[in-house]
């Protein structure tokens, strides 16, 4: 073990950083406090007593007025004497276009609509020309250069000038406003930063620990991806200024939490790191605040606690069955030391407590059965906040689960574990695969390929051996990558289009031709199409599993693949092709949200033409897996 000053600031930057930006996103949202707004339905007294003396005259016009005699429109009063001007509308009065949805004035002609009230073809052709929009969602426009995509996360916009205006300032507290992007990439590139440094330590020198925290093979690899992936989400623009700051704040405790998770040394801290990330999450989900995104964050809180719990209990028995076996109770729940002892497991308590873990932590990686909250939760959330839920969250509680199974093969064999991911992982691709087929909603899409992907993971945990434990680390890494672009563009199309219906969105690549091509090249990587280092993950697991005597199991993944490969690429096809709904300027990708995103593409498709300096760390990470 190394015990150098540098490793333990390697160790802890990780985890202390992003909880530090937290903290000072936080207090700055706390002293950045919009000014208490007046109750929806309450005035204040001068526009009270204005629609009082409204109506006043109102009911004078109306008992001078002649039998049969009307106003001109519903809600508009007329002047009391001649030569006064236009009626004008009474404030809080039905005006014209505001009776029957039909959008008809009162006595009108038919199919005349209403004036000052959109039909739904101009609101659409006015969102697709860029005009009306919320100038916090969408930069300035350039004469002859398109126009600029909103960021994913950004929330529609609703209101008028004004109430867009008075948003952007409540959210404009005494810190900058140009503080928190700053402090967005602080956190995952001192992640980043500090797993690269710590592949090139733990290669050279082996696992390093310190306060609690250890660094071997396997958690710098996933330290990589929770880094790499971090980065591409966070460079996405936010929400409106009014949510900035706590919205930051909940993604940097996230990251904290994720880290924690990764290099803690203890399974009970892992544990506790985990069901953090449950209660994180939860406030990211429901932020719009909608009706829909509060049910999927609830539906998420109670189905991922119900998980959480199953694997604190297995937790508990494993405890159990360590101080069973005369390990010292400090050591009862540290995992180096479990690994190096379990062949003293009482198998019994072992072998119920890993079948409890793998339906726990297998319902926060989205695994069936549990796996329900999961594309609700990924359709609701912010585009950079889906990125990491499925590119590392998923990553981060199965890697949870691969440490029990280590555990659990030296305690009873590789059998046990063998069989319970077998048959989780071949339900939960039969679920992504039905389920693709039937589906019409393109982030829902982007959930169901995260169950197959993350099913052939657990395919590949279940094959073992070195190339199958190789396989399945690349895989994790090459997912997150593709998913994060495809989440970040899918978040792009849904401003733009105003919907996530796959079958309203048409001609992608022709209106907007950035966010349509790295689209499709996420589509293309999550497919598993070369070059891109699903190709070469998926490749080497197939043959590990034949090599294994497992290829019946391998043929039935095979026939359920190619039913999910079917279904997102014909539905991926139908919104990238085809003519724009309305002529226009193409929509532009800016150069700081494009450049992230093709940069992530490139590194997932020179994963899948060779490793370079990563081939070392991925070897010894599949030997701790359980390479034999």
């Amino acid at each position: 073990m190394t015990h150098s000053t540098t490793c333990v600031l390697l160790l802890t930057a990780p985890v202390g950083v992003p909880f530090a930006v937290s903290a000072v996103c936080g207090v700055s949202a706390a002293g950045a406090r919009p000014r208490a707004a007046t109750p929806e339905g309450v005035r204040p007294p001068a526009q009270r007593a204005r629609a009082e003396r409204a109506h006043a005259a109102a009911g004078a016009a109306a008992a001078h007025r002649a039998p049969g005699e009307g106003p001109s429109a519903p809600g508009l009063v007329e002047p009391a004497g001649p030569g006064r001007g236009r009626p004008r509308r009474v404030p809080g009065a039905p005006g014209p276009g505001d009776g029957p949805a039909t959008g008809m004035l009162p006595g009108a002609p038919p199919r005349t609509p209403a004036r000052g009230r959109r039909t739904g073809w101009t609101a659409a052709a006015r969102r697709l020309t860029g005009r009306g929009r919320s100038a916090s969602a969408s930069p300035e426009r350039h004469p002859g250069r398109g126009r600029d995509l909103p960021g994913p996360g950004a929330e529609p916009s609703r209101g008028g000038a004004a109430d867009r205006y008075g948003r952007e300032r409540a959210g404009q507290g005494r810190t900058s406003r140009f503080a928190t992007p700053w402090l967005a990439l602080l956190s995952p590139l001192t992640v980043l930063a500090c797993a690269v440094a710590l592949a090139r330590t733990v290669t050279r020198h082996g696992p390093v620990a310190a306060y609690g925290l250890r660094a071997d093979a396997l958690s710098v690899w996933i330290l990589l991806t929770v880094g790499a992936v971090a980065v591409l989400a966070c460079a996405a623009s936010g929400p409106e200024a009014r949510t900035a700051r706590r919205y930051h704040a909940l993604v940097h405790a996230f990251l904290g939490t994720l880290a924690t998770a990764v290099l803690a040394a203890n399974l009970g801290v892992v544990w506790i790191a985990i069901e953090a990330t449950t209660i994180l999450t939860a406030f990211l989900v429901g932020h719009r605040r909608t009706r829909a995104s509060v049910e999927a964050a609830w539906k998420y809180v109670l189905i991922c606690s119900a998980g959480i719990a199953l694997a604190f209990l297995g937790t508990v028995l494993l405890y159990y069955a360590a101080r069973r076996a005369g390990i010292p109770e400090a050591s009862a729940l540290d995992w180096p030391a479990l690994a190096a002892r379990a062949g003293e497991l009482d198998p019994a308590v072992t072998r119920l407590g890993t079948g409890l873990i793998v339906l726990g932590f297998g319902a926060k990686a989205g695994l069936a059965p549990l796996h329900a909250w999961l594309p609700d939760a990924y359709g609701q959330a912010p585009a950079p906040v889906s990125a990491l839920m499925s590119g590392v969250l998923s990553a981060v509680a199965f890697t949870a689960l691969l440490r029990y199974k280590v555990i659990a093969d030296a305690a009873l064999g590789p059998g046990w574990t063998r069989a319970l991911l077998t048959a989780t992982a071949l339900l939960t691709l039969a679920l992504a695969a039905a389920l693709l087929l039937a589906q019409r909603d393109h982030q829902r899409m982007l959930a169901y390929s995260s169950m197959e992907h993350m099913s052939l993971i657990a395919l590949g945990a279940a094959v073992g051996g070195p190339l199958a434990a190789s396989a399945m680390l690349l895989h994790i890494m090459g997912h997150g990558l593709a998913k994060a672009v495809a989440f970040r563009t899918a978040g792009h199309v849904l401003r733009l289009r105003d919907t996530s219906r796959i079958g309203r969105v048409r001609g992608l690549l022709a209106q907007a031709p950035g966010v349509g091509a790295l689209f499709a090249l996420a589509v293309l990587a999550l497919l598993g199409l070369p070059p891109f280092g699903l190709f070469a993950a998926e490749l080497g697991l197939v043959r590990a599993g034949f090599a294994a005597g497992m290829g019946a199991v391998m043929g039935i993944a095979l026939l359920l693949l190619l039913v999910a490969f079917a279904a997102l690429g014909a539905r991926a096809a139908r919104m990238l092709l085809g003519p724009p709904p309305l002529p226009g300027p193409p929509a532009r990708l800016p150069a700081s949200e494009a450049i992230p995103l093709a940069g992530g593409l490139l590194l997932c498709a020179a994963l899948g033409v060779t490793t370079g300096p990563l081939t070392g760390l991925l070897a010894d990470a599949a030997a701790i897996v359980g390479g034999r």
